[in-house]
C-alpha cells in the first residue's frame, strides 16, 4: 500500500524516538537502524487508516520486532567469538535519546548496557520503556501484551537486577576529561603503581573484538591484574601500530554519558574504551575495538570538533 507524504512524515518524526528504544534494547546501532526499517516496511503494509494511536502502534511492532531479535541473539552470542559489549555512542549521537533525567541518562550508560544483557529480553523491554521513555505501566502491558499487574512485577524484578551491579557515578564533561586525563597518564607511565590507586581493588577489564581483533575472552579481575594488563596494552612497539595500520592518537572524550578513551587512526576509529567510575574509584574498563561495532563512531568522529587534540599517541 502506498504511503501518502503525511504518513512518511509521521513515521520519520517518530524515527529518532523508535531508534533510541531499539538502540537501548539491542545494544547495537545497525541492528537498532535494521529494527527500525523493518518498523517501517509493516507500517508501510499496514491499513493505516484502521491505526488509531500511530505512535503506539509503531512502538508495539519496533518492541517485538526487537524481543524477537534479543532471543535469536542470545543463541548467537553463543558461538560470539569472545566476549560480547556493547556499541558504544559518542555523546551528541542522536541515537542516545532523551537525557533530561537521570534515569534517562543512566538507561542508556554503557555500564547499565552491559548489566541489561542479564535481563530477558521481557525484562528488558519494560525496563526500557518505564526508564528511559517514562511509558505508563498500563501502555507497557499493551504493548507487550501482558497484563498490567504482571508488567510492574517484570519492571521491579529488572530494576533489581540492574540494581545489583555496580553504582555508578554520574559525571559531567569536564570531570569525565579529567578522569581520562589521570587514566591516560597512568596508563602510559610505564608503572602498576599509578594505575592501581586508579582502581578499585575489585575492579575488571574486558575487551570486545568478536574475534576480529585479538582480546581476552576472560576478563582480568582485581586492581594488580588489570593494572598489569593496561600497562602493557597502552605501551606503544612497532607491532601494535602495524597491527592497526598506524599509531593511534588517543583522545579524551564521552560515549553513552561517560568518560572514555577514543583511539583513533587516520580518521578511523580503532578503539572506544569506557571507563566505568563509582564514588571509590575506576571499577571497570571496557573496551569495544570489534570493527563492526565502530563503523558508526567512525561516521560520527569525522563530524566531530576534536577540541584540544590527542592527550597521547601510541
Amino acid at each position: 500500500m502506498a504511503l501518502s507524504m503525511s504518513d512518511v512524515d509521521r513515521f520519520e518524526a517518530a524515527r529518532p524516538r523508535l531508534e533510541a528504544i531499539a538502540y537501548r534494547l539491542l545494544g547495537s546501532a545497525g541492528e537498532a537502524e535494521d529494527a527500525v526499517q523493518e518498523t517501517f516496511l509493516r507500517w508501510q503494509a499496514a491499513d493505516i487508516g484502521r491505526i488509531e494511536v500511530p505512535e503506539a502502534w509503531l512502538t508495539k511492532v519496533l518492541t517485538n520486532f526487537c524481543l524477537n531479535q534479543l532471543t535469536s541473539a542470545r543463541a548467537r552470542r553463543e558461538t560470539y567469538v569472545g566476549r560480547w559489549l556493547p556499541e558504544p555512542l559518542l555523546t551528541g549521537d542522536a541515537m542516545l535519546g532523551p537525557a533530561d533525567t537521570a534515569e534517562q541518562r543512566e538507561s542508556v550508560s554503557y555500564a547499565v548496557l552491559v548489566l541489561m544483557e542479564r535481563l530477558s529480553p521481557k525484562e528488558r523491554a519494560v525496563y526500557v520503556l518505564r526508564e528511559a521513555f517514562d511509558y505508563p505501566h498500563r501502555e507497557i502491558a499493551e504493548i507487550l501484551d501482558i497484563t498490567e499487574a504482571a508488567g510492574q512485577q517484570v519492571y521491579h524484578r529488572a530494576k533489581k537486577h540492574v540494581a545489583e551491579g555496580k553504582a555508578r557515578t554520574e559525571v559531567d564533561e569536564a570531570a569525565a576529561r579529567q578522569i581520562v586525563e589521570e587514566f591516560l597518564a597512568a596508563a602510559t607511565s610505564g608503572r602498576t603503581e599509578p594505575l592501581v590507586r586508579l582502581l578499585t581493588q575489585d575492579a575488571i577489564s574486558v575487551g570486545d573484538g568478536g574475534g576480529k581483533i585479538p582480546a581476552r575472552a576472560k576478563a582480568f579481575e582485581g586492581a594488580h591484574a588489570v593494572a598489569t594488563f593496561l600497562r602493557g596494552l597502552f605501551k606503544p612497539s612497532d607491532a601494535k601500530r602495524k597491527y592497526i595500520g598506524g599509531a593511534p592518537d588517543m583522545y579524551a572524550t564521552t560515549a553513552n554519558g561517560g568518560p572514555a578513551i577514543v583511539a583513533v587512526v587516520d580518521g578511523r576509529v580503532v578503539g572506544i574504551t569506557c571507563l566505568e567510575v563509582t564514588a571509590d574509584g575506576i571499577v571497570a574498563v571496557l573496551s569495544q575495538v570489534n570493527p563492526d561495532k565502530l563503523v558508526r563512531a567512525t561516521r560520527q568522529w569525522g563530524a566531530m570538533d576534536h577540541g584540544e587534540g590527542p592527550l597521547y599517541t601510541l
